[in-house]
């Protein structure tokens, strides 16, 4: 019998090419994403709970050193003008560390070629790290609202500012945690961006005090700070007051947002310090 299989005639091969996506790629994008979360859900004794404690023993050691709820601020309560704040502190802290571990793990660990391979746009790439970072972020605020619930009222009084702050902070500070991630070559680097930039901003910035009770001078530069901003308006959702115009705050927070987001995909689409 004769071997048909010879006789077939034979197809030309078509040439490789690679995959293409005439929209997003979904199952990358939420693969990614679904990636960054279980990052800190795996560990989160650390990432979680730890947080909760901090906030807990901040506002513990406040309570019993103001004597109970302390002397008004503007006709609010010390705790209650506090715990939004030490909330919102909770919030920057784990959206930047989080971004950022994630990218200068990656980078030391020699194994960033786990989302630089796959056909991810740079678009694709930034919504899913920041959107991991703003995830952990939010978590960790939601978990300190509940938390700090017992010293303080923590009842919204405007929930649309309530949400468009812990969004925002989540957000920008996610973005810089993915831009210093990728300027970084070692957790000392990450580290100094921690301790000589994020952590004054955040002292200065009305965390644990007013800022109008601050002389001139140095009043008007901290109605200039981002962090002052975010925690103004994330307190004026729980208290009914901001210490600066809300309106602006609103726009400023969102316009960071929008625009270090924005550097963030400018940066990751250039390759710069990604690429060898």
């Amino acid at each position: 019998m004769a071997d048909t299989a010879s006789t077939a005639p034979s197809r030309p091969l078509s040439p490789l090419r690679s995959r293409q996506y005439t929209g997003m790629n979904w199952l990358g994008l939420r693969t990614l994403l679904e990636r960054e979360i279980r990052r800190f859900v795996k560990v989160s004794a650390q990432t979680l709970v730890a947080p909760l404690i901090t906030t807990i023993l901040y506002i513990s050691v406040f309570a019993l050193a103001m004597g109970g709820r302390g002397a008004p601020i503007g006709g609010i309560p010390y705790i209650d003008f506090l715990a939004p704040g030490l909330i919102m502190m909770g919030v920057i802290n784990n959206a930047f560390q989080n971004a950022s571990s994630s990218l200068i793990i990656a980078k030391i660990q020699g194994n960033s070629v786990d989302f630089l391979m796959p056909p991810l746009s740079a678009l694709e790439l930034t919504i899913a790290f920041i959107g991991g970072a703003a995830a952990r972020g939010i978590i960790v605020g939601l978990a300190s609202l509940v938390a700090v619930a017992p010293f303080a009222d923590v009842t919204p009084e405007h929930w649309w500012a309530v949400l468009l702050f812990i969004v925002s902070a989540s957000v920008i500070f996610g973005a810089i945690g993915l831009l210093g991630g990728v300027w970084a070559d070692k957790f000392d680097h990450l580290a100094a961006v921690t301790n000589f930039i994020i952590t004054p901003l955040t002292f200065l910035s009305g965390t644990f005090y007013s800022v109008n009770a601050l002389p001139a001078p140095i009043r008007d530069v901290a109605h200039y700070n981002p962090v002052f901003l975010l925690i103004d308006g994330f307190r004026y959702g729980f208290i009914g007051h901001a210490d600066g115009p809300i309106v602006m705050a609103s726009a400023v927070s969102v316009a960071l947002a929008i625009g270090l987001s924005t550097a963030c995909w400018a940066v990751i689409r250039s390759g710069w310090r990604l690429k060898a």
